[in-house]
Protein backbone atom coordinates (compact mmCIF):
# COMPACT_ATOMS: atom_id res chain seq x y z
CA UNK A 1 0.00 0.00 0.00
CA UNK A 2 2.65 2.21 -1.03
CA UNK A 3 1.29 3.91 -3.82
CA UNK A 4 -2.02 4.70 -2.50
CA UNK A 5 -2.00 7.39 -0.32
CA UNK A 6 1.17 9.20 -1.55
CA UNK A 7 -2.02 10.86 -3.62
CA UNK A 8 -4.39 12.07 -1.06
CA UNK A 9 -4.92 15.19 -1.82
CA UNK A 10 -3.70 17.94 0.66
CA UNK A 11 -6.12 20.45 -0.14
CA UNK A 12 -9.08 18.45 1.70
CA UNK A 13 -10.67 21.29 3.97
CA UNK A 14 -10.71 18.18 6.04
CA UNK A 15 -7.39 17.68 6.70
CA UNK A 16 -6.53 21.79 6.23
CA UNK A 17 -6.79 22.43 9.73
CA UNK A 18 -4.39 19.73 10.59
CA UNK A 19 -1.60 20.71 8.41
CA UNK A 20 -0.10 22.83 10.42
CA UNK A 21 2.72 21.18 11.90
CA UNK A 22 6.27 21.73 13.79
CA UNK A 23 9.35 20.19 11.99
CA UNK A 24 9.35 16.89 10.49
CA UNK A 25 9.46 13.91 13.41
CA UNK A 26 10.90 10.99 11.30
CA UNK A 27 11.30 8.77 14.19
CA UNK A 28 7.81 9.10 15.00
CA UNK A 29 6.87 8.68 11.33
CA UNK A 30 9.13 5.05 11.67
CA UNK A 31 7.28 3.94 14.92
CA UNK A 32 3.82 4.19 12.76
CA UNK A 33 5.83 2.44 9.91
CA UNK A 34 6.61 -0.33 12.91
CA UNK A 35 2.90 -0.41 13.96
CA UNK A 36 1.58 -0.82 10.54
CA UNK A 37 4.06 -4.08 10.40
CA UNK A 38 2.95 -5.69 13.69
CA UNK A 39 -1.09 -4.99 12.47
CA UNK A 40 -0.59 -6.43 9.02
CA UNK A 41 1.34 -9.50 10.48
CA UNK A 42 -1.46 -9.75 12.96
CA UNK A 43 -4.27 -9.07 10.65
CA UNK A 44 -3.20 -12.15 8.40
CA UNK A 45 -0.98 -14.23 10.50
CA UNK A 46 -4.06 -17.22 10.56
CA UNK A 47 -3.26 -17.16 6.84
CA UNK A 48 -0.15 -19.69 7.71
CA UNK A 49 -1.38 -21.00 10.85
CA UNK A 50 -4.91 -22.60 10.03
CA UNK A 51 -3.96 -25.99 10.34
CA UNK A 52 -2.38 -25.68 13.55
CA UNK A 53 -5.28 -23.58 14.76
CA UNK A 54 -7.92 -25.54 13.78
CA UNK A 55 -6.42 -28.88 15.38
CA UNK A 56 -5.60 -27.06 18.74
CA UNK A 57 -8.91 -25.44 18.98
CA UNK A 58 -11.23 -28.61 17.77
CA UNK A 59 -12.75 -26.69 14.77
CA UNK A 60 -12.77 -27.22 11.52
CA UNK A 61 -10.23 -24.70 9.59
CA UNK A 62 -12.94 -22.94 7.52
CA UNK A 63 -14.19 -21.81 11.18
CA UNK A 64 -10.68 -21.08 12.12
CA UNK A 65 -10.90 -19.05 8.98
CA UNK A 66 -13.57 -16.80 10.78
CA UNK A 67 -11.07 -15.14 12.71
CA UNK A 68 -9.86 -12.91 9.31
CA UNK A 69 -13.89 -12.69 9.06
CA UNK A 70 -14.63 -11.19 12.11
CA UNK A 71 -11.45 -8.83 12.54
CA UNK A 72 -12.41 -7.49 9.52
CA UNK A 73 -16.09 -6.63 10.54
CA UNK A 74 -14.84 -5.09 13.18
CA UNK A 75 -12.38 -3.24 11.35
CA UNK A 76 -15.94 -2.44 8.72
CA UNK A 77 -17.17 -0.62 12.29
CA UNK A 78 -14.40 1.07 13.49
CA UNK A 79 -13.45 2.68 10.43
CA UNK A 80 -16.86 4.00 10.14
CA UNK A 81 -17.04 5.09 13.90
CA UNK A 82 -13.63 5.73 15.74
CA UNK A 83 -14.13 9.44 14.42
CA UNK A 84 -17.28 10.11 16.01
CA UNK A 85 -16.31 8.08 18.95
CA UNK A 86 -13.08 9.76 19.61
CA UNK A 87 -14.60 13.27 19.75
CA UNK A 88 -11.83 15.29 20.88
CA UNK A 89 -9.73 12.93 22.62
CA UNK A 90 -5.89 13.57 21.62
CA UNK A 91 -5.00 11.49 18.76
CA UNK A 92 -1.98 10.43 20.29
CA UNK A 93 -4.12 9.38 22.99
CA UNK A 94 -5.97 7.43 20.64
CA UNK A 95 -3.16 5.37 19.09
CA UNK A 96 -1.34 4.46 21.99
CA UNK A 97 -4.42 2.83 23.01
CA UNK A 98 -4.86 0.98 19.95
CA UNK A 99 -1.41 -0.09 19.86
CA UNK A 100 -1.74 -1.16 23.50
CA UNK A 101 -4.67 -3.28 22.53
CA UNK A 102 -2.81 -4.95 19.99
CA UNK A 103 -0.52 -6.37 22.22
CA UNK A 104 -3.60 -7.67 24.36
CA UNK A 105 -5.07 -9.35 21.14
CA UNK A 106 -1.87 -11.07 20.08
CA UNK A 107 -1.93 -12.07 23.89
CA UNK A 108 -5.52 -13.31 24.40
CA UNK A 109 -5.45 -14.98 21.13
CA UNK A 110 -2.14 -16.86 22.38
CA UNK A 111 -3.37 -17.99 25.34
CA UNK A 112 -6.24 -18.96 24.40
CA UNK A 113 -8.56 -21.99 25.80
CA UNK A 114 -11.39 -22.21 23.19
CA UNK A 115 -12.80 -20.78 19.92
CA UNK A 116 -14.87 -17.94 21.23
CA UNK A 117 -12.21 -16.37 23.14
CA UNK A 118 -10.17 -17.22 20.00
CA UNK A 119 -12.29 -15.20 17.77
CA UNK A 120 -12.13 -12.27 20.63
CA UNK A 121 -8.99 -11.74 20.58
CA UNK A 122 -9.41 -11.84 16.57
CA UNK A 123 -12.22 -8.45 17.36
CA UNK A 124 -9.77 -6.96 19.16
CA UNK A 125 -7.41 -6.76 16.03
CA UNK A 126 -10.13 -5.99 13.88
CA UNK A 127 -10.73 -2.62 16.30
CA UNK A 128 -7.19 -1.64 15.68
CA UNK A 129 -6.84 -2.16 11.96
CA UNK A 130 -9.91 0.29 11.68
CA UNK A 131 -8.86 3.06 13.76
CA UNK A 132 -5.44 2.94 12.69
CA UNK A 133 -5.60 2.93 8.91
CA UNK A 134 -8.74 5.45 9.21
CA UNK A 135 -6.30 8.18 10.95
CA UNK A 136 -3.14 6.99 9.12
CA UNK A 137 -3.36 10.16 6.45
CA UNK A 138 -3.94 12.79 9.32
CA UNK A 139 -1.41 11.28 11.32
CA UNK A 140 1.51 12.01 8.86
CA UNK A 141 0.10 15.60 8.19
CA UNK A 142 0.57 16.31 12.25
CA UNK A 143 3.94 14.86 12.02
CA UNK A 144 5.78 16.56 8.69
CA UNK A 145 5.38 19.80 6.58
CA UNK A 146 2.86 19.31 3.57
CA UNK A 147 5.54 18.62 1.41
CA UNK A 148 6.78 15.92 2.83
CA UNK A 149 3.43 13.64 3.82
CA UNK A 150 3.46 11.55 0.54
CA UNK A 151 7.57 10.61 1.73
CA UNK A 152 5.83 10.14 5.40
CA UNK A 153 3.16 8.09 3.75
CA UNK A 154 5.21 5.75 1.99
CA UNK A 155 7.24 5.19 4.63
CA UNK A 156 3.72 4.49 6.61
CA UNK A 157 3.05 1.55 4.45
CA UNK A 158 6.26 0.21 3.91
CA UNK A 159 5.79 -1.74 7.41
CA UNK A 160 3.04 -3.07 5.16
CA UNK A 161 4.54 -3.76 2.59
CA UNK A 162 6.92 -5.65 4.62
CA UNK A 163 4.54 -7.57 6.49
CA UNK A 164 3.25 -8.84 3.42
CA UNK A 165 6.46 -10.35 2.56
CA UNK A 166 7.38 -12.38 5.67
CA UNK A 167 4.21 -12.72 7.74
CA UNK A 168 2.59 -15.52 5.83
CA UNK A 169 6.11 -17.70 5.36
CA UNK A 170 7.37 -16.91 8.85
CA UNK A 171 4.54 -17.31 10.62
CA UNK A 172 4.24 -20.89 8.96
CA UNK A 173 7.87 -21.03 10.24
CA UNK A 174 7.39 -20.00 13.58
CA UNK A 175 4.47 -22.06 13.88
CA UNK A 176 6.81 -25.54 13.10
CA UNK A 177 8.82 -24.11 15.61
CA UNK A 178 7.22 -22.60 18.57
CA UNK A 179 4.07 -23.68 17.19
CA UNK A 180 1.08 -21.59 16.37
CA UNK A 181 0.37 -19.55 20.05
CA UNK A 182 3.68 -18.75 20.28
CA UNK A 183 3.83 -17.12 17.05
CA UNK A 184 1.00 -15.30 18.40
CA UNK A 185 2.95 -13.90 21.72
CA UNK A 186 5.64 -12.99 19.69
CA UNK A 187 3.86 -9.94 18.56
CA UNK A 188 3.43 -8.70 22.19
CA UNK A 189 6.80 -7.64 22.53
CA UNK A 190 6.61 -6.05 19.37
CA UNK A 191 3.39 -3.82 20.01
CA UNK A 192 4.96 -3.21 23.06
CA UNK A 193 8.14 -1.75 21.71
CA UNK A 194 6.13 0.35 19.26
CA UNK A 195 3.85 1.37 22.34
CA UNK A 196 6.88 2.77 23.89
CA UNK A 197 8.35 4.40 20.55
CA UNK A 198 5.07 5.97 20.07
CA UNK A 199 4.63 7.57 23.11
CA UNK A 200 8.38 9.08 23.19
CA UNK A 201 8.03 10.52 19.83
CA UNK A 202 4.54 11.36 18.92
CA UNK A 203 3.40 14.71 19.36
CA UNK A 204 0.27 15.66 21.34
CA UNK A 205 -2.22 15.57 18.33
CA UNK A 206 -5.45 17.27 20.32
CA UNK A 207 -8.52 18.00 18.10
CA UNK A 208 -10.90 20.75 18.29
CA UNK A 209 -13.91 19.31 15.98
CA UNK A 210 -15.60 17.54 18.49
CA UNK A 211 -18.52 18.07 16.38
CA UNK A 212 -17.55 17.63 12.86
CA UNK A 213 -16.83 14.09 12.97
CA UNK A 214 -20.73 12.99 14.31
CA UNK A 215 -22.06 12.60 11.02
CA UNK A 216 -18.81 11.12 9.65
CA UNK A 217 -20.32 7.86 8.67
CA UNK A 218 -23.68 8.70 7.62
CA UNK A 219 -22.22 11.43 5.18
CA UNK A 220 -19.69 8.57 3.45
CA UNK A 221 -22.69 6.36 2.43
CA UNK A 222 -24.31 9.50 0.40
CA UNK A 223 -21.18 9.36 -1.96
CA UNK A 224 -22.91 6.33 -3.18
CA UNK A 225 -25.53 8.74 -4.69
CA UNK A 226 -23.09 9.27 -7.50
CA UNK A 227 -23.29 6.31 -9.84
CA UNK A 228 -19.48 5.78 -10.68
CA UNK A 229 -18.67 5.84 -7.16
CA UNK A 230 -20.86 3.09 -6.57
CA UNK A 231 -19.53 1.09 -9.40
CA UNK A 232 -16.09 1.83 -8.39
CA UNK A 233 -16.86 0.65 -4.84
CA UNK A 234 -18.08 -2.39 -6.14
CA UNK A 235 -15.74 -3.06 -8.32
CA UNK A 236 -12.85 -2.75 -5.57
CA UNK A 237 -15.13 -4.50 -2.81
CA UNK A 238 -15.57 -7.64 -5.17
CA UNK A 239 -11.94 -7.71 -6.38
CA UNK A 240 -11.06 -8.29 -1.82
CA UNK A 241 -13.86 -10.24 -1.92
CA UNK A 242 -12.65 -12.85 -4.68
CA UNK A 243 -8.92 -12.21 -3.57
CA UNK A 244 -9.62 -13.67 0.31
CA UNK A 245 -12.29 -15.95 -1.04
CA UNK A 246 -9.10 -17.90 -2.09
CA UNK A 247 -5.93 -16.42 -0.21
CA UNK A 248 -7.04 -17.21 3.06
CA UNK A 249 -7.10 -20.96 2.74
CA UNK A 250 -3.94 -21.36 0.67
CA UNK A 251 -2.37 -23.38 3.34
CA UNK A 252 -4.74 -26.05 3.63
CA UNK A 253 -4.44 -25.84 -0.14
CA UNK A 254 -0.98 -26.50 -0.60
CA UNK A 255 -1.37 -29.21 2.26
CA UNK A 256 -4.02 -31.05 1.59
CA UNK A 257 -3.96 -31.05 -2.34
CA UNK A 258 -0.22 -29.90 -3.38
CA UNK A 259 1.41 -32.04 -0.84
CA UNK A 260 3.45 -29.68 0.44
CA UNK A 261 5.11 -29.73 4.62
CA UNK A 262 6.49 -26.62 6.64
CA UNK A 263 9.50 -26.46 5.54
CA UNK A 264 8.66 -26.06 1.63
CA UNK A 265 5.29 -24.64 2.34
CA UNK A 266 7.32 -21.65 4.22
CA UNK A 267 9.52 -21.29 1.03
CA UNK A 268 6.05 -21.13 -1.43
CA UNK A 269 4.96 -18.26 1.03
CA UNK A 270 7.95 -16.23 1.12
CA UNK A 271 8.13 -16.26 -2.52
CA UNK A 272 4.32 -15.42 -3.36
CA UNK A 273 5.32 -12.65 -0.67
CA UNK A 274 8.49 -11.73 -2.39
CA UNK A 275 6.17 -11.12 -5.69
CA UNK A 276 3.80 -9.32 -3.87
CA UNK A 277 6.86 -6.58 -2.69
CA UNK A 278 7.90 -6.15 -6.55
CA UNK A 279 4.33 -6.16 -7.46
CA UNK A 280 4.49 -3.14 -4.53
CA UNK A 281 7.41 -1.52 -6.39
CA UNK A 282 5.89 -1.57 -9.92
CA UNK A 283 2.41 -1.02 -9.82
CA UNK A 284 2.95 2.71 -10.06
CA UNK A 285 4.85 2.98 -13.71
CA UNK A 286 2.15 -0.03 -14.90
CA UNK A 287 -0.60 2.60 -13.56
CA UNK A 288 1.07 5.53 -15.31
CA UNK A 289 0.76 3.65 -18.44
CA UNK A 290 -2.99 2.33 -18.16
CA UNK A 291 -4.86 3.02 -15.40
CA UNK A 292 -8.18 1.25 -15.15
CA UNK A 293 -6.56 -1.39 -18.10
CA UNK A 294 -4.31 -2.19 -15.19
CA UNK A 295 -7.10 -2.92 -13.13
CA UNK A 296 -9.00 -4.79 -14.98
CA UNK A 297 -5.88 -7.35 -16.24
CA UNK A 298 -5.16 -8.04 -12.45
CA UNK A 299 -8.18 -9.23 -11.66
CA UNK A 300 -8.79 -11.28 -15.01
CA UNK A 301 -5.06 -12.65 -14.44
CA UNK A 302 -6.21 -13.46 -10.65
CA UNK A 303 -8.83 -15.43 -12.45
CA UNK A 304 -7.56 -17.01 -14.08
CA UNK A 305 -5.27 -18.34 -11.40
CA UNK A 306 -8.12 -19.28 -9.16
CA UNK A 307 -8.81 -21.46 -12.47
CA UNK A 308 -5.41 -23.03 -12.73
CA UNK A 309 -5.00 -23.95 -9.28
CA UNK A 310 -8.10 -26.11 -9.59
CA UNK A 311 -6.63 -27.58 -12.45
CA UNK A 312 -3.34 -28.30 -11.83
CA UNK A 313 -3.64 -28.18 -7.96
CA UNK A 314 -1.29 -31.29 -7.58
CA UNK A 315 1.32 -30.32 -9.22
CA UNK A 316 3.66 -28.63 -7.39
CA UNK A 317 5.91 -27.37 -10.10
CA UNK A 318 2.91 -25.63 -11.02
CA UNK A 319 1.20 -24.12 -8.70
CA UNK A 320 4.53 -22.31 -7.21
CA UNK A 321 4.74 -19.65 -10.40
CA UNK A 322 0.70 -19.45 -9.98
CA UNK A 323 0.47 -18.63 -6.48
CA UNK A 324 4.16 -15.89 -7.25
CA UNK A 325 1.86 -14.40 -9.69
CA UNK A 326 -0.75 -14.10 -7.53
CA UNK A 327 1.67 -12.50 -4.89
CA UNK A 328 2.87 -10.39 -7.75
CA UNK A 329 -0.69 -9.01 -8.76
CA UNK A 330 -2.84 -9.38 -5.70
CA UNK A 331 -0.56 -7.82 -3.62
CA UNK A 332 0.16 -4.94 -6.17
CA UNK A 333 -3.61 -4.39 -6.68
CA UNK A 334 -4.76 -2.47 -3.36
CA UNK A 335 -2.25 0.78 -4.79
CA UNK A 336 -4.38 0.65 -7.85
CA UNK A 337 -8.09 0.82 -5.48
CA UNK A 338 -6.46 3.65 -2.86
CA UNK A 339 -5.17 5.62 -6.07
CA UNK A 340 -8.49 5.47 -7.82
CA UNK A 341 -9.90 6.53 -4.11
CA UNK A 342 -7.74 9.70 -4.14
CA UNK A 343 -8.91 11.38 -7.39
CA UNK A 344 -12.21 9.96 -6.73
CA UNK A 345 -13.10 12.19 -3.95
CA UNK A 346 -11.03 15.37 -4.35
CA UNK A 347 -12.90 17.42 -2.14
CA UNK A 348 -14.42 14.64 0.64
CA UNK A 349 -10.85 12.68 0.72
CA UNK A 350 -12.16 11.42 4.35
CA UNK A 351 -15.64 10.51 3.84
CA UNK A 352 -14.52 8.71 0.66
CA UNK A 353 -11.38 6.72 2.31
CA UNK A 354 -13.42 6.05 5.11
CA UNK A 355 -16.03 4.28 3.09
CA UNK A 356 -13.63 2.49 1.25
CA UNK A 357 -11.53 0.75 4.36
CA UNK A 358 -15.15 0.22 5.05
CA UNK A 359 -16.38 -1.61 2.31
CA UNK A 360 -12.67 -3.21 1.73
CA UNK A 361 -12.93 -4.86 5.61
CA UNK A 362 -16.69 -6.07 5.08
CA UNK A 363 -15.45 -7.58 1.25
CA UNK A 364 -12.12 -9.15 3.56
CA UNK A 365 -14.86 -10.58 5.87
CA UNK A 366 -17.56 -12.28 3.81
CA UNK A 367 -14.90 -13.73 1.09
CA UNK A 368 -13.03 -15.55 4.02
CA UNK A 369 -16.59 -16.19 5.68
CA UNK A 370 -18.10 -18.00 2.19
CA UNK A 371 -14.54 -19.30 0.89
CA UNK A 372 -14.78 -20.96 4.30
CA UNK A 373 -17.64 -22.40 4.04
CA UNK A 374 -17.16 -23.89 0.01
CA UNK A 375 -13.88 -25.13 1.65
CA UNK A 376 -15.43 -27.21 4.55
CA UNK A 377 -19.06 -28.51 2.57
CA UNK A 378 -17.76 -28.34 -0.86
CA UNK A 379 -13.97 -28.51 -1.13
CA UNK A 380 -11.57 -26.34 -2.23
CA UNK A 381 -12.93 -26.23 -6.08
CA UNK A 382 -15.60 -24.84 -5.12
CA UNK A 383 -13.88 -21.84 -3.21
CA UNK A 384 -11.52 -21.37 -5.84
CA UNK A 385 -14.03 -21.35 -8.50
CA UNK A 386 -16.17 -18.24 -6.64
CA UNK A 387 -13.27 -16.31 -5.96
CA UNK A 388 -12.52 -16.66 -9.90
CA UNK A 389 -16.64 -15.64 -10.39
CA UNK A 390 -15.96 -12.96 -8.19
CA UNK A 391 -12.73 -11.55 -10.05
CA UNK A 392 -14.27 -11.54 -13.47
CA UNK A 393 -17.53 -9.47 -12.10
CA UNK A 394 -15.03 -6.96 -10.94
CA UNK A 395 -12.80 -6.89 -13.91
CA UNK A 396 -16.29 -6.22 -15.84
CA UNK A 397 -17.80 -3.05 -13.37
CA UNK A 398 -14.42 -2.06 -13.98
CA UNK A 399 -14.04 -2.21 -17.64
CA UNK A 400 -17.54 -0.23 -17.55
CA UNK A 401 -16.00 2.26 -14.79
CA UNK A 402 -13.61 2.89 -17.45
CA UNK A 403 -16.06 3.86 -19.42
CA UNK A 404 -17.88 5.89 -17.27
CA UNK A 405 -14.63 8.07 -15.82
CA UNK A 406 -12.41 9.91 -17.59
CA UNK A 407 -8.59 8.82 -17.68
CA UNK A 408 -6.50 10.56 -15.06
CA UNK A 409 -4.82 13.53 -16.45
CA UNK A 410 -1.24 13.65 -16.78
CA UNK A 411 -0.86 16.05 -13.75
CA UNK A 412 -2.24 13.40 -12.08
CA UNK A 413 -0.20 10.13 -13.08
CA UNK A 414 2.71 12.04 -11.83
CA UNK A 415 1.84 12.97 -8.55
Amino acid sequence: MTAQTSTLPIDDPALRDEATVPPASWSAVFAMSICAFALVASEFMPVSLLTPIAGDLHVTEGMAGQGIAISGALALLTSLFISALAGSLDRKTLLLGLTATMGVSGAIVAVAPDYLTYMLGRALIGVVIGGFWSMSAATAIRLVPIEQVPRALAVFNGGNALATVVAAPLGAWLGAVVGWRGAFLLLVPVAFVTLIWQWLTLPSMRSERRAAGAGHAFKAFTLLARPSVAMGMAAGGLFFMGQFALFTYVRPFLETVTGVRVPALSLILLALGAAGFVGTLLIGRVLRRGFYQTLIAISTVMAAIAVGLIAFGEWVGVVVPLLALWGLTGTAAPAGWWAWVARSFPNDAEAGGGLFVAIVQLSIGLGSTVGGLLFDYGGYRYTFMVSSVLLLVSAVLTVLLGRKTPTPAAGWNKG
